[in-house]
């Protein structure tokens, strides 16, 4: 991470959460200084984290998390993620790089390339943007921003083991989340598993079409 700009804590502030389904806890949300993106990412401190914190790099969804679109399984798995770091104590990155990195609109153009046949990688690349085009070194600043080395990453996506671990991060573990499957957005986790190699136990065959 040398020649970065240096990561620091801007802001630290209590908020109160409550989703809903009813659950409710309380977080501190953090803002920063320094880092090499420009965007205002932030993080949820839950729980009393611990000496090795769980924590969840979690890309914004606007469609997924604000609108409950059942298409992804983004909000689903940010209200886990939220309840399971608050038990286990740690942070909760929210990395503002929608789309897998290719920004809002073209998320919604590639929506529209789906229901023409593509699964969501092939309509990235349809686009010309990478499959997935997530850089996570901005995570990086801030987990060095928070003072933490080594951690417990939940994720099903190895790609966010392997960029943190490049960057110098021990993962001790890798803690699966679940699988939020439906009717709606079943094609779209096949196609994870299949061309992202996410750990999703218990979708149907991989061989079939998505």
């Amino acid at each position: 991470m040398s020649g970065s700009p240096q990561p620091a804590i801007r802001t630290e502030v209590g908020i109160p959460l409550r989703f809903v389904d009813g659950y409710a806890t309380s977080a501190r949300l953090i803002t920063f200084h320094g880092l090499a993106d420009g965007r205002e990412h932030v993080a949820l401190a839950l729980g009393n984290p611990a000496e090795i914190p769980l924590v969840r790099l979690h890309s914004e969804c606007l469609t997924g998390e604000v609108f409950g679109s059942e298409r992804c399984d983004c909000g689903p798995q940010l209200r886990e993620a939220v309840e399971r770091i608050a038990t286990a104590g740690g942070y909760l990155l929210y990395l503002r790089q929608e789309g897998r990195g290719i920004g809002l609109y073209d998320k919604i153009d590639a929506y529209a390339l789906q229901d023409g046949g593509l699964d969501t990688y092939q309509a990235n690349r349809a686009l010309g943007h990478a499959e997935d085009a997530r850089d996570y070194t901005v995570a990086g600043q801030m987990l060095q921003a928070l003072d933490i080395g080594r951690l417990r990453l939940l994720t099903n996506n190895p790609d966010k083991v392997r960029q943190l671990t490049e960057l110098g991060f021990i993962v001790d573990e890798r803690v699966p989340t679940g699988v939020h499957v439906s009717a709606a957005n079943l094609g779209y986790l096949m196609a994870k598993a299949r061309h992202g190699s996410h750990a999703l136990p218990g979708l149907p065959d991989l061989d079939q079409p998505a």
